[in-house]
Protein backbone atom coordinates (compact mmCIF):
# COMPACT_ATOMS: atom_id res chain seq x y z
CA UNK A 1 0.00 0.00 0.00
CA UNK A 2 1.40 3.37 -1.05
CA UNK A 3 1.46 5.93 1.73
CA UNK A 4 0.55 9.47 0.72
CA UNK A 5 3.11 12.16 1.37
CA UNK A 6 2.17 14.39 4.29
CA UNK A 7 4.22 17.62 4.22
CA UNK A 8 3.45 18.32 7.87
CA UNK A 9 4.87 15.00 9.11
CA UNK A 10 8.58 15.82 9.08
CA UNK A 11 8.24 19.26 10.72
CA UNK A 12 6.12 17.70 13.47
CA UNK A 13 8.77 15.07 14.03
CA UNK A 14 11.55 17.66 14.04
CA UNK A 15 9.78 19.42 16.91
CA UNK A 16 9.56 16.21 18.93
CA UNK A 17 12.15 15.95 21.75
CA UNK A 18 12.46 12.16 21.44
CA UNK A 19 12.90 12.11 17.64
CA UNK A 20 16.34 11.21 16.19
CA UNK A 21 16.61 13.07 12.84
CA UNK A 22 19.99 11.71 11.68
CA UNK A 23 20.37 8.06 12.75
CA UNK A 24 23.73 7.63 11.02
CA UNK A 25 25.20 10.22 13.39
CA UNK A 26 24.34 7.97 16.34
CA UNK A 27 26.39 5.01 15.14
CA UNK A 28 28.27 3.69 18.16
CA UNK A 29 26.42 6.04 20.50
CA UNK A 30 22.76 4.98 20.66
CA UNK A 31 22.72 4.34 24.38
CA UNK A 32 23.97 7.86 25.00
CA UNK A 33 20.60 9.26 23.88
CA UNK A 34 19.06 8.28 27.20
CA UNK A 35 19.31 9.78 30.70
CA UNK A 36 20.12 6.30 32.02
CA UNK A 37 22.23 4.65 29.30
CA UNK A 38 23.03 1.63 31.47
CA UNK A 39 19.48 0.29 31.13
CA UNK A 40 18.80 -2.55 28.68
CA UNK A 41 18.14 -1.28 25.16
CA UNK A 42 15.33 -2.81 23.08
CA UNK A 43 14.92 -1.89 19.41
CA UNK A 44 11.82 -2.26 17.22
CA UNK A 45 12.61 -2.44 13.51
CA UNK A 46 9.71 -1.27 11.36
CA UNK A 47 7.45 0.20 14.04
CA UNK A 48 4.73 1.40 11.64
CA UNK A 49 2.04 3.43 13.38
CA UNK A 50 3.42 2.64 16.81
CA UNK A 51 0.90 0.10 18.04
CA UNK A 52 3.59 -1.95 19.76
CA UNK A 53 6.06 0.66 20.97
CA UNK A 54 3.31 2.87 22.45
CA UNK A 55 2.39 -0.02 24.74
CA UNK A 56 5.78 -1.57 25.46
CA UNK A 57 7.82 1.53 26.28
CA UNK A 58 5.43 3.11 28.82
CA UNK A 59 4.91 -0.31 30.45
CA UNK A 60 8.64 -0.82 31.00
CA UNK A 61 10.38 2.32 32.34
CA UNK A 62 13.28 0.08 33.41
CA UNK A 63 14.14 -0.45 29.72
CA UNK A 64 15.23 2.02 27.01
CA UNK A 65 13.48 1.66 23.66
CA UNK A 66 14.24 2.77 20.10
CA UNK A 67 11.60 2.44 17.37
CA UNK A 68 12.56 2.83 13.72
CA UNK A 69 10.59 3.11 10.49
CA UNK A 70 11.33 4.23 6.95
CA UNK A 71 8.42 6.67 6.56
CA UNK A 72 7.89 10.05 8.23
CA UNK A 73 4.17 9.56 7.68
CA UNK A 74 4.18 6.38 9.77
CA UNK A 75 6.61 7.54 12.43
CA UNK A 76 4.63 10.68 13.16
CA UNK A 77 1.64 8.50 14.05
CA UNK A 78 3.85 6.45 16.36
CA UNK A 79 5.03 9.70 17.93
CA UNK A 80 1.44 10.76 18.64
CA UNK A 81 0.55 7.40 20.15
CA UNK A 82 3.58 7.55 22.39
CA UNK A 83 2.73 11.06 23.55
CA UNK A 84 -0.82 9.99 24.37
CA UNK A 85 0.32 6.88 26.22
CA UNK A 86 2.84 8.73 28.39
CA UNK A 87 0.40 11.58 29.03
CA UNK A 88 -2.13 9.06 30.30
CA UNK A 89 0.44 7.85 32.81
CA UNK A 90 1.50 11.39 33.68
CA UNK A 91 5.10 10.63 32.75
CA UNK A 92 7.70 11.96 30.32
CA UNK A 93 8.90 9.70 27.47
CA UNK A 94 12.46 9.60 28.77
CA UNK A 95 13.01 5.92 27.93
CA UNK A 96 12.01 5.98 24.24
CA UNK A 97 13.39 7.42 21.00
CA UNK A 98 12.03 7.20 17.45
CA UNK A 99 14.07 7.44 14.26
CA UNK A 100 13.66 7.41 10.48
CA UNK A 101 15.68 4.53 9.10
CA UNK A 102 15.60 2.22 6.08
CA UNK A 103 15.96 -1.10 7.89
CA UNK A 104 17.44 -2.71 4.79
CA UNK A 105 20.38 -0.34 5.31
CA UNK A 106 20.62 -0.75 9.08
CA UNK A 107 24.40 -0.98 8.82
CA UNK A 108 24.51 2.73 7.96
CA UNK A 109 23.38 3.54 11.51
CA UNK A 110 24.36 0.58 13.69
CA UNK A 111 27.63 -1.33 13.97
CA UNK A 112 29.53 -3.62 16.33
CA UNK A 113 30.17 -0.72 18.73
CA UNK A 114 26.43 -0.46 19.42
CA UNK A 115 24.33 -2.62 21.70
CA UNK A 116 20.77 -3.87 21.37
CA UNK A 117 19.71 -6.25 24.11
CA UNK A 118 16.62 -7.23 22.16
CA UNK A 119 15.24 -6.67 18.65
CA UNK A 120 11.54 -6.75 17.82
CA UNK A 121 10.20 -7.34 14.29
CA UNK A 122 6.41 -7.18 14.25
CA UNK A 123 4.30 -7.91 11.15
CA UNK A 124 6.86 -6.80 8.61
CA UNK A 125 6.13 -6.81 4.88
CA UNK A 126 6.19 -10.49 3.78
CA UNK A 127 7.43 -9.65 0.27
CA UNK A 128 5.92 -12.84 -1.24
CA UNK A 129 7.37 -12.53 -4.76
CA UNK A 130 10.60 -14.43 -5.24
CA UNK A 131 12.58 -11.47 -6.57
CA UNK A 132 11.57 -9.38 -3.55
CA UNK A 133 12.22 -11.89 -0.74
CA UNK A 134 15.69 -10.52 -0.07
CA UNK A 135 13.94 -7.37 1.21
CA UNK A 136 12.34 -9.23 4.10
CA UNK A 137 13.47 -7.98 7.49
CA UNK A 138 14.17 -11.58 8.50
CA UNK A 139 16.17 -12.40 5.36
CA UNK A 140 19.62 -13.90 5.92
CA UNK A 141 21.49 -10.77 4.84
CA UNK A 142 19.47 -8.65 7.28
CA UNK A 143 20.01 -11.05 10.16
CA UNK A 144 23.76 -10.97 9.55
CA UNK A 145 23.64 -7.17 9.89
CA UNK A 146 21.68 -7.38 13.14
CA UNK A 147 24.20 -9.82 14.62
CA UNK A 148 26.81 -7.06 14.66
CA UNK A 149 25.02 -5.22 17.45
CA UNK A 150 22.48 -7.69 18.89
CA UNK A 151 23.57 -8.85 22.33
CA UNK A 152 20.42 -10.78 23.21
CA UNK A 153 17.33 -12.12 21.46
CA UNK A 154 15.25 -11.29 18.40
CA UNK A 155 11.46 -11.54 18.82
CA UNK A 156 9.51 -11.98 15.58
CA UNK A 157 5.74 -11.95 14.99
CA UNK A 158 3.85 -12.43 11.74
CA UNK A 159 0.52 -13.58 10.35
CA UNK A 160 2.16 -14.84 7.14
CA UNK A 161 2.73 -18.61 6.96
CA UNK A 162 5.27 -18.55 4.13
CA UNK A 163 7.34 -15.79 5.70
CA UNK A 164 7.34 -17.59 9.04
CA UNK A 165 8.34 -20.95 7.56
CA UNK A 166 11.07 -19.55 5.32
CA UNK A 167 12.45 -17.40 8.13
CA UNK A 168 13.58 -20.57 9.92
CA UNK A 169 15.93 -21.16 6.98
CA UNK A 170 17.18 -17.59 7.16
CA UNK A 171 17.91 -17.82 10.88
CA UNK A 172 19.86 -21.04 10.40
CA UNK A 173 21.85 -19.59 7.49
CA UNK A 174 22.69 -16.46 9.50
CA UNK A 175 23.93 -18.38 12.53
CA UNK A 176 20.95 -18.05 14.86
CA UNK A 177 19.28 -20.70 16.94
CA UNK A 178 15.55 -20.80 17.65
CA UNK A 179 14.84 -20.51 21.38
CA UNK A 180 11.05 -20.71 21.11
CA UNK A 181 8.41 -20.84 18.40
CA UNK A 182 4.65 -21.21 18.11
CA UNK A 183 2.19 -21.12 15.26
CA UNK A 184 -0.57 -19.78 17.52
CA UNK A 185 0.73 -17.08 19.84
CA UNK A 186 -2.65 -16.35 21.41
CA UNK A 187 -3.15 -19.93 22.55
CA UNK A 188 0.15 -21.25 23.83
CA UNK A 189 2.85 -18.61 24.36
CA UNK A 190 4.03 -17.88 27.92
CA UNK A 191 5.66 -14.60 26.84
CA UNK A 192 4.43 -11.05 27.28
CA UNK A 193 2.55 -9.89 24.20
CA UNK A 194 1.31 -6.42 23.30
CA UNK A 195 -1.50 -6.80 20.78
CA UNK A 196 -1.36 -4.27 17.94
CA UNK A 197 -4.03 -3.10 15.51
CA UNK A 198 -2.61 -5.35 12.81
CA UNK A 199 -2.66 -8.28 15.19
CA UNK A 200 -6.31 -7.69 16.06
CA UNK A 201 -7.22 -7.38 12.39
CA UNK A 202 -5.41 -10.57 11.37
CA UNK A 203 -6.93 -12.48 14.28
CA UNK A 204 -10.42 -11.32 13.34
CA UNK A 205 -9.73 -12.59 9.82
CA UNK A 206 -9.10 -16.03 11.29
CA UNK A 207 -5.32 -15.99 10.89
CA UNK A 208 -3.11 -17.44 13.59
CA UNK A 209 -0.32 -15.22 14.84
CA UNK A 210 3.07 -16.89 14.49
CA UNK A 211 5.87 -16.02 16.90
CA UNK A 212 9.46 -17.03 17.49
CA UNK A 213 12.46 -16.04 19.57
CA UNK A 214 15.94 -16.46 18.10
CA UNK A 215 19.41 -15.61 19.29
CA UNK A 216 22.85 -15.57 17.66
CA UNK A 217 24.89 -18.71 18.15
CA UNK A 218 27.96 -17.76 20.15
CA UNK A 219 31.32 -18.83 18.76
CA UNK A 220 33.89 -20.39 21.06
CA UNK A 221 37.41 -19.05 21.39
CA UNK A 222 38.49 -21.03 18.35
CA UNK A 223 35.77 -19.42 16.21
CA UNK A 224 33.78 -22.64 15.93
Amino acid sequence: MRIRHKPWARPELEACPFFVPQPHEQMGHWTELFPEPEKPLYVELGCGKGGFISQAAPAHPEINFIAMDIKNEMLVLAKRKLEAAYAEKGEAPDNVRIAIQNIERIDTAWDEHDRADRIYINFCNPWPKGKHKKRRLTHTRQLVSYKKFLRGQLWFKTDDDELFDESFEYFAEAGFRIVYSTRDLHVESPYENFVTEHEKMFTEEGKNIKFLIAEPIKEDKNGI
